[in-house]
């Protein structure tokens, strides 16, 4: 089993339900076991257009590969309506693999960790709510970041851990 991050976004639709909805279609894989997941944020969109996105973080332990939790992550988006009409469009659901455990890679369909990890708090934030100490090789503690992202506007939403009905472990 390795450790992984996923980052759950969207901004079309009810976005909180949305991702409510998809936790529970990822832990329904027999190969994903989610540990923990952090409260909905709200931010404003980086380098995209569009209303505000709801994002969270979850930590799960899985048997996959990256790339076989990329066609799951990918699954799920469509699932959900991801339509991808050009780079940073608006979208119902996105899922990005931020960290995966033991592996460092930069291909051109799947970069990890996350190219962006360290420059989003819609990735920071929810990712150190659950992981307070989280360190990224080659870049170190997450929290060191936080200053860079101080300007980016996220505000934490009332945090309801039982909102999708998913048991945490």
């Amino acid at each position: 089993m390795a450790k992984a991050f996923i980052g759950f976004g969207g901004n079309i639709g009810d976005a909180r339900q949305i991702i409510t909805d998809a936790i529970v279609c990822l832990a329904q894989h027999i190969e994903v076991h989610i540990v923990n997941k952090s409260c909905f944020y709200q931010s404003a969109p980086v380098d995209a257009v569009g209303g505000d996105y709801i994002n969270a973080v979850v930590e799960i332990d899985t048997e996959l590969n990256p790339y076989g939790l990329l066609y799951v992550c990918q699954t799920i988006e469509q699932q959900f309506g991801r339509e991808r009409p050009f780079a940073n469009a608006p979208r119902t659901l996105d899922l990005d693999i931020l960290f995966f455990e033991g592996i460092q890679q930069n291909h051109s369909d799947l970069t990890i960790p996350h190219p962006r990890i360290t420059e989003r708090s819609f990735v920071i934030l929810p990712l150190l709510e659950i992981c307070p100490d989280f360190f990224l090789p080659e870049h170190g503690h997450l929290k060191t970041f936080l200053p860079k992202i101080a300007e980016q506007r996220i505000k934490r939403l009332t945090c309801k851990h039982c909102d999708c009905g998913l048991q945490v472990h």
